[in-house]
């Protein structure tokens, strides 16, 4: 196997017996970005921003730009028709191996490690409702259950994400009105003045916006579940930007609530915001409110992780003979072996406790992935001109240049900040290369083609 440019033949895949609605594959993409970021970055912000107004622009704008790159991408899923993500799109964009190594790093630890953060602070907030419980054996826990409920069928677990995520937007939509019915309303405007427009274009409020965009981390979980989904020329863009509107309107709510509520001093600098806020408005009761709230949030957050982290591995396994064990399906369209490696992983994660310093590393090979991605969108209109697009990005070529300059200052912005941590995603990636062109003395690489 050589390395070659991409070829136009079709790549192997394994039809699942079950389709993914629109409806599921949107509630994938909602519990995928809403998990503790929405929860931690005010206080953060407000130490820096003391203006209302900016401070709720900082979510609209950061949901503007997730939702470019839900447009962008909307455009690669609907024509390029296969699981997988950026694995996927950079092999067809690039090349297999540019490919291969976007896939490596999501295979590995880019989705191994957000698991296991997010099941960790499950534990916790699940010892805050219930003082006493066992953080880690209830971390443990609940990932093993989730990924059982995977392990048992595609059906099974579209019933049990829909049913967990639908609750969490109900939990959310409830704390949002309690808050502002019941709430005590801080000195604070909401409307801009002469001021907000040096302070929206302050360094500051840039810094601000990364921590905004991680938030917002996850619009694009559908696309690494295209090969299950049930008319992915619709359902793909459909779902992609329909979860992102939605995470926008209550991304900004939760905020507004947040600083309607609680005096900007109680939060600044701390991390648990929403039981700070949960105690200004229910008193000794709302931190145990609230973290009954984000623990059934995180149920749905893990069930989306599980469920598309393993899917990049599956199609790595089609392309790939060293790989291919976890191509493997089970009668129920599900990729066991996918699964269970991947929960190894985060089981690991959890025990030795080094899932935070994986995760540092990896944001900027992550975003770094979404990056290129996008960017292979205005290529392929030049390279690509007689590809059939089902779905054109809307306000091209505004909307992906807006999503590029935006994660291009997070990239400078972490090179600088995170230098070591930067690199060594980047190693990750490289390693990625090498077990690759190793692979590729033994085989015939798969082949890319709009349709899967």
């Amino acid at each position: 196997m050589t390395l070659t440019a991409t070829s136009t033949d079709a790549p192997r895949r394994t039809p699942s017996p079950a389709s993914v609605t629109a409806t599921t594959a949107t509630a994938i993409a909602v519990a995928d970005m809403i998990g503790i970021g929405v929860f931690t970055s005010l206080g953060f912000q407000v130490q820096t921003i003391q203006s209302g107004f900016s401070l709720i622009m900082l979510w609209v704008v950061g949901g503007i730009v997730a939702l470019c790159g839900a447009l962008s991408y909307a455009e690669l899923g609907a024509a390029f028709q296969r699981s997988g993500g950026e694995y996927n799109f950079l092999a067809r964009l690039y090349h297999p191996a540019i490919g291969f190594m976007a896939g490596w790093l999501s295979a590995t630890v880019g989705f191994a490690a957000p698991i296991a953060l997010a099941a960790m602070a499950f534990g916790s907030y699940f010892n805050g409702a219930i003082p006493g419980a066992p953080a880690l054996i209830l971390s443990l826990g609940i990932t093993w259950l989730i990924a059982l409920v995977h392990l048992s069928g595609i059906n099974h677990s579209s019933v049990f994400h829909n049913a967990t995520t639908i609750l969490k937007v109900v939990l959310i939509v409830a704390f949002i009105t309690l808050g502002l019915t019941f709430g005590t309303a801080q000195p604070l405007s909401f409307t801009p003045s002469a001021s907000d427009f040096s302070i929206i274009t302050g360094a500051p409020f840039a810094i601000s916006l990364v921590f905004v965009m991680y938030a917002y981390s996850g619009w694009n979980a559908s696309t690494y579940i295209i090969g299950e989904m049930h008319d992915p020329k619709r359902s793909v863009p459909r779902s992609l930007i329909t979860a992102t509107l939605i995470v926008l309107v209550l991304y900004v709510a939760l905020n507004a609530v947040f600083l309607y509520t609680t005096p900007m001093t109680a939060m600044a600098g701390k991390i648990d915001i929403a039981l700070i806020a949960g105690t200004h408005i229910f008193g000794d009761a709302g931190g145990r409110i609230v973290s009954g709230l984000i623990c059934v949030g995180l149920i749905s957050a893990l069930s989306a992780m599980t469920w598309i982290g393993s899917r990049v591995t599956m199609v790595m396994g089609e392309d790939l003979a060293v790989l291919r064990i976890f191509a493997t399906k089970t009668q129920k369209g599900v990729p066991a072996a996918a699964i269970w490696l991947q929960l190894a992983i985060v089981t690991v994660l959890l025990l030795t406790q080094s899932f935070e310093d994986v995760l540092n590393f990896t944001l900027f090979s992550l975003t770094l992935s979404s990056f290129v991605t996008v960017l292979g969108v205005i290529i392929a209109r030049y390279t690509m001109p007689d590809l059939e697009r089902p779905y054109r990005t809307w306000g091209y070529p505004l909307t992906p240049i807006v999503f590029l300059s935006v994660t291009g200052f997070m990239m400078y912005y972490l090179m600088v900040e995170k230098p070591v941590q930067s690199l060594a995603g980047l190693g990750v990636m490289f390693a990625g290369l090498v077990i690759y062109w190793i692979s590729s003395k033994f085989e015939t690489p798969a082949k890319h083609k709009k349709d899967a």
